[in-house]
């Protein structure tokens, strides 16, 4: 069983999943199974599912970033000020905040793989700056929705609906899937996939094998800055305005997806798929405890137990496997 569980370590997160589906779906009856609640589970995990995107890649190169939530809205509040402030054309302002966020994701690169910072360090650090620019940019004032749909309406795009059957699906939750397919795709049918995985894996083996280890790591901690400003446009328009204050928990709950994933925090193992299982387990545990009426305090207990659950699963499978 472990070794099948090593092979396909996306498999426990599935299983989780239908088993949590199952029982919520028996405690709380139809409303559970409502397209509204369902659809209303994949909108609610939407921006932190992007956000495990990007924390996955980060973790698969045995690192971990402790910035994206950061990163994430000083895109939003650049791209609300150029476009809702300053006249700045919406696709502009949200060229400037795709290229920011790439920015700030290779100066978390830089210090990692040219300063030989731990990524913990690092990304504790440049979370606290990004947090402290947002607030000066932001003035620590909001934008307001009314602002934004008079100004640069192309920002809330990810806020419209689609009708699919019975169920209206935001656009912000198509975009999450979309981004997990992407992403799957380059690092499992890429040889810069490969690369990633080696590093994460074994640095010291990958050099030897003849990857260029640093320029693999800038390409990761880069396009995680990428997927990081994807997010914040996806935010604007899942909130509908633009808080500086907004996400603050963010970094917990990503890394909370892509642990309950099956991702290993050791690096090297799990698919990037498994981050976008982890966000829905969770959206449908805390779904499934609300409508059950469980207080809010057992919520994040359930949620707290399922960390420590899925990490123990992850040690005992690599101890088997080796």
């Amino acid at each position: 069983i472990q070794h099948g569980l090593h092979g396909n370590p996306t498999l426990v997160p599935v299983i989780v999943l239908g088993l949590s589906i199952a029982a919520f779906g028996l405690i709380a009856g139809g409303k559970f199974f409502s397209a509204f609640n369902l659809t209303l589970i994949m909108q609610q995990v939407s921006i932190i599912g992007i956000l495990a995107a990007a924390q996955s890649l980060i973790i698969l190169t045995a690192g971990i970033d402790l910035s994206v939530a950061a990163i994430m809205v000083l895109m939003s509040v650049i791209a609300g000020n150029l476009a809702v402030y300053m006249g700045v054309p919406a696709p502009l302002a949200l060229l400037v905040a795709f290229a920011g966020g790439t920015g700030a994701g290779l100066m978390n690169g830089f210090l990692v793989t040219k300063v030989k910072l731990p990524p913990f360090i690092t990304t504790l650090g440049t979370w606290s700056i990004f947090y402290a620019l947002n607030l000066w940019l932001s003035g620590a004032q909001s934008i307001r929705s009314q602002d934004i749909d008079k100004a640069a309406p192309l920002l809330k795009f990810f806020g419209n609906t689609i009708a699919i059957g019975n169920a209206r699906v935001t656009y912000g939750s198509i975009l999450m899937i979309v981004v997990f397919l992407a992403l799957w795709f380059l690092l499992n049918k890429t040889a810069w996939g490969r690369h990633v995985y080696a590093v994460g894996d074994d640095k010291e083996a990958a050099e030897l094998a003849g990857i260029r280890t640093d320029r693999t790591l800038l390409s990761v901690y880069g396009l995680a800055g990428l997927v990081c400003a994807i997010a914040a446009w996806a935010s604007i328009g899942r909130v509908g305005s633009i808080s500086p204050q907004a996400y603050y928990e963010a970094n917990l709950h990503s890394i909370t997806a892509v642990v309950i994933g099956g991702i290993s925090l050791f690096g090297g193992r799990g698919s990037i798929l498994g981050a976008l299982f982890g966000a829905l387990i969770v959206g449908v545990f805390q779904s499934g405890l609300r409508l059950a009426d469980v207080d809010v305090l057992w919520q994040v207990f359930a949620i707290g137990w399922l960390i420590i659950i899925a990490v123990a699963i992850d040690q005992w499978i690599r101890k088997v496997s080796a």
